[in-house]
Formats: C-alpha cells, sequence, structure tokens
C-alpha cells in the first residue's frame, strides 16, 4: 500500500468509527488542494458524515480532526477546518522522507501491480489491411494498443497482445490486379491501388506480369504484411498472436461454418432473398447483419463471428478492439454479435480513436492509400524517430484528434514535450555520475534522520506518489495519455526542484543525501513512465 493510501484509509478508518455503524452513501475524497494554503491533501469526509452523526458539518470536522491526528501521530503537522467543513490535512516532513524510503524500496515496481480483480485481456490493435503500408493513422492505433497493453500488464493484467490479418477478400484480389498492371508497365485499374510500393511489389514478384490476380494477390499480401511486420518491430511493437481470417474458412465443417450452426441452433439465423442472416436486432443492433450473401459467400461479419467465438473460447475475461473514427457502427453490431454468442457483451470493449493529421510549416498533409497519397509509419520514424512518434501518439487522449506537428517534433528545446521529459532523465543521470557512484550508494544506505524540507522537495514527493493513481487510472480509463501528461509534469516538478535545491555539495551530508535520493527515485520514476509509452529514456542527451 502507498503511502497516500495509507492516508486514504486512515481518513476512512476515522470516518467511519465516528460513523459508528452509518453509511455514507460515498466514500471521502482525498485530494490535493489547488493552493498551497489549504494543505498537502485535503478530505470532504466530514461534509459527508454530518447527516450520519446529525451534527454540523464544521463540528464534525472539529471531531474528525482529533480523531486523525490519533491515527496518524507525528505523521501529521496539523489539521485546519476549511470552508463549510473540508479537513486540509498538512503533513510533517517525516512523513515526506518516509515516502521517499517507500518508492525506492519499490524499485521498479512502484506505481503498478494493483489491479484487482486480475483479468486476462485480449487486445487486437492494428490489424490494417495488408494491401499497403502502414500509415501514420496506423502508428496512433499501434502506440496506444502497445501502450495501454504495457499499462494493463504494468498493473498486474494478463495481456495478449494481437493483429488479425484479413487475408481474403476483394481488397487482396484488387491489390493483385494492381500489381499486375504495374508489371506490364499499365496503370492500375479505377479501384485499384497506385502508391509506388505496388510498383515495388511488380519489381519484387518474379513474373508478375504473366500470373493471374488471385496468385499476385497471395504474393503480394505476403511480402506487404511482411513489411508491416517489420515497421511494427522497428515501433516496439511486439505481438502475442498473429491471427489469419483465412484460417476461418479453412476445413469441413471451417470454422465459420461450426458458428453460423451454433447461431442457427440458437435461432438466431434466417433466411431471406436468398441471404442467410443473423437477427442482431434481437439484441440491440439497428438492423439484422448479412452472415452469407446468396451466392454462398460468406461476410466480413460471419469471419467476427467465428473469430469473437474462437476468442470467447480461449478464456478472455475482456475483449478489446481499437477502432478508427469511421468503424464507429461497428460497435452496436459488435456487442449484439457477443450476446449472440451468450455472452456479457460488456466483456467486449471497442474504443474509436480520432484522426491523426501530419502538420508540417503550419499545413496538413492529406493522405489517401487508395490513391497513394500518405505519409507511411515508416517514413514518420525515418522523420522524427520512435520516441517522438509514439510519445506524440499518446499525447492525447484516443477520442481528440492528434495535429503531430513535426517542426515541433524535431525541436532540442523545452516546448517538445519528449525531449522535455527525456532530457531530465538524461539530466538526473548526470547529477548522479557527477555525484559518483560510491556516494551515491552511501546516499542510499544512509540513515534517515528527520530533516526540515524546502517547498520544492515536498511537491517533487507528491508527484512521485502520484505515480500508482496515474497508473491505475490509465489502466481502468482506458487512457495512456495520462502516463505522458504525467511524465511532462514530472520532468517539470524535477526541473523546479533542480533549480530551487542544490544537490550535489548540499550541507549538511544529510540534506545531499537526501536530496540524491529524491533524483534516484525521480529518475527511476520518468524511466517506468517513459517505457509504459514505449519512449527510450537515455542517460545522455
Amino acid at each position: 500500500m502507498t503511502p497516500v493510501a495509507e492516508l486514504r484509509a486512515a481518513v476512512e478508518a476515522a470516518a467511519a468509527a465516528l460513523a459508528d455503524g452509518g453509511r455514507s452513501r460515498a466514500k471521502p475524497t482525498l485530494e490535493r488542494p489547488k493552493q498551497a494554503d489549504h494543505g498537502d491533501y485535503a478530505t470532504n469526509a466530514a461534509l459527508l458524515l454530518a447527516p450520519i452523526v446529525k451534527a454540523a458539518p464544521r463540528d464534525v470536522a472539529e471531531r474528525l480532526a482529533t480523531t486523525l491526528r490519533d491515527r496518524l501521530g507525528d505523521t501529521i503537522d496539523r489539521i485546519e477546518v476549511g470552508g463549510p467543513g473540508f479537513l486540509n490535512l498538512f503533513l510533517a516532513d517525516r512523513w515526506y522522507t518516509d515516502a521517499v524510503e517507500r518508492i525506492l524500496a519499490a524499485g521498479d515496481r512502484f506505481g503498478g501491480g494493483a489491479a484487482s480483480p486480475a483479468l486476462k485481456i485480449n487486445i487486437e490493435f492494428v490489424s490494417a489491411n495488408p494491401t499497403g503500408p502502414l500509415t501514420a493513422a496506423s502508428g496512433r492505433h499501434a502506440a496506444y494498443g502497445d501502450g495501454w497493453a504495457r499499462v494493463l500488464e504494468f498493473h498486474r493484467h494478463d495481456v495478449v497482445r494481437a493483429y488479425y490479418f484479413n487475408d481474403t477478400g476483394t481488397q487482396g484480389e484488387q491489390l493483385g490486379e494492381s500489381i499486375r498492371a504495374r508489371a506490364r508497365g499499365k496503370e492500375p485499374p479505377e479501384d485499384g491501388y497506385v502508391g509506388d510500393y505496388v510498383r515495388e511489389l511488380a519489381e519484387q514478384i518474379p513474373g508478375a506480369a504473366d500470373m493471374n490476380a488471385h496468385e499476385l494477390a497471395r504474393a503480394g499480401v505476403e511480402l506487404m504484411f511482411e513489411r508491416i511486420k517489420a515497421t511494427l518491430r522497428a515501433y516496439r511493437v511486439e505481438y502475442d498472436v498473429f491471427f489469419n481470417e483465412r484460417s476461418l474458412h479453412e476445413g469441413r465443417p471451417s470454422p465459420v461454418d461450426r458458428a453460423l450452426a451454433r447461431e442457427e441452433e440458437a435461432g438466431h439465423l434466417y433466411r431471406s432473398e436468398g441471404a442467410v442472416w443473423l437477427r442482431t436486432t434481437q439484441f440491440g443492433d439497428d438492423k439484422d447483419r448479412v452472415l452469407q450473401r446468396s451466392t454462398g459467400q460468406p461476410t466480413y461479419f460471419a469471419s467476427d463471428v467465428a473469430y469473437q467465438e474462437d476468442k470467447l473460447r480461449r478464456g478472455f475475461d475482456l475483449l478489446v478492439i481499437p477502432l478508427g473514427s469511421d468503424h464507429h457502427g461497428y460497435i452496436a453490431r459488435m456487442k449484439a454479435l457477443m450476446a449472440s454468442l451468450d455472452a456479457d457483451p460488456d466483456r467486449l470493449e471497442i474504443p474509436i480513436l480520432q484522426f491523426v493529421h501530419i502538420v508540417e510549416r503550419g499545413a496538413r498533409a492529406s493522405m489517401s492509400k487508395r490513391r497513394g497519397e500518405f505519409i507511411t509509419l515508416d517514413d514518420l520514424i525515418a522523420e522524427i524517430g520512435v520516441d517522438a512518434t509514439r510519445f506524440f501518439m499518446l499525447s492525447r487522449s484516443n477520442d481528440s484528434t492528434i495535429d503531430l506537428d513535426l517542426d515541433l517534433a524535431r525541436e532540442q528545446s523545452a516546448e517538445n514535450p519528449v525531449y522535455y521529459v527525456q532530457y531530465a532523465h538524461a539530466r538526473i543521470s548526470s547529477v548522479l555520475r557527477k555525484a559518483g557512484e560510491e556516494r551515491v550508494g552511501q546516499a542510499l544506505e544512509a540513515a534517515r534522520p528527520t530533516l526540515e524540507l524546502q517547498d520544492a522537495e515536498r511537491a517533487l514527493v507528491k508527484k512521485l506518489l502520484a505515480f500508482p493513481e496515474e497508473v491505475a487510472e490509465a489502466a481502468e480509463r482506458r487512457a495512456v495519455h495520462r502516463i505522458a501528461a504525467y511524465a511532462l509534469e514530472l520532468a517539470q516538478v524535477f526541473t523546479a526542484f533542480y533549480r530551487d535545491c542544490q544537490v550535489i555539495g548540499a550541507q549538511p551530508p544529510e540534506v545531499e543525501s537526501l536530496r540524491l535520493r529524491l533524483c534516484v527515485a525521480t529518475r527511476q520514476t520518468i524511466a517506468r513512465a517513459l517505457d509504459l509509452l514505449g519512449v527510450s529514456a537515455p542517460d545522455h542527451m
């Protein structure tokens, strides 16, 4: 349990003791006030208790303060009653110095491992059609899916990263026709693909000009998928599972055949106009969905039925599929599909990711994969690097559009957030190198006398202690951007500490030791936050 969690537990226990069996509808809050004169932390516990004990909130606050002082002992400096009955807690410096030791003792585990219960989660992300290279938009999906998976794992969930490889359907055939046209020196068909990569594929496939479109589709898709996997590895994204859609249609009966048979046995299928339909309206969808066309060909949705059934059979507690904003209508039908499989629809989550706009010199670039007018993820990485690409992709919530400013991403200044955070890590590393390994070791092992702290030291400890809650919020609210924001804020608070508090040579030596311990704790926390984002933490810059 973290020092903040223990403080919250003390507030709740004191409130429960005063309530004498009565219960409030809400738990008391414990928050950091915006104004410094309102204490280190504040709670509304007395306001919640007042109706239960039938007394004025300020009177209850005074009684609660007395109980809390007894519980917290010498870790509390004073407790003040503010406003209509808020309790403002001013913590003693001993509480802060003890908190630093708790952070250091936790090491790389600080901030993680608090999930209860721990879930088995499947995150299927990117899954771009292998008809072209990954675009900048795919870079957002890859950063979000992998970043969220990292946060969930650090929070103690069991996570499987999956890529659903669409190797069937008409888009592959259109790619094959486009490759053949390029191999023959002609323009691709109107519904084909015209990017330079199509010409490259034509050059890579021997005898492409004489092959049929189906053969070229298979060869082209395989080459593109190898390129996609190489791009993802360069982007620091590793998958546990690559699931081929084609496997859902292989064998007799195939997984699709078996899934449709089970849906029919459950009474969820019907036939109309020669096609087979799933009654998704029975489960909240706006219209029923075709599973098999009148030609006998299965639809993509038929593959979805079989694939979701496969994932449920593998025992996942939660299925996550982040999708682009043009897939918003997909949510209702997939939730209905889950219900038709006799599974709780809430076991499926589909976060929607908004667009990415690449901005350079104040202008946005337009992107279309089919027209060949797009910025590839490879190009973006080559232009600004993996670190900047991932950080900027994770700097906004998934439901906000990103304007990725290439000029800003190239800057080596405090205006560039990823550079600022990495520079803070490198600066701390430089301080620790200057102190020397022996002196840092002594500082970590030195006695911990109670010292009078500076405001900047207290502010840094409080920001460090906020990390576990940020991880929990990022995991539970699917908000990886909170980690990026936290990393930047921590770097800013450390910079203020470094400005106001001499580290090397501070006197007496006990003060230097404490500040070196703060440096170690901050460096470890920045490194962990960056790692959750898939961003490196350099020791030199």
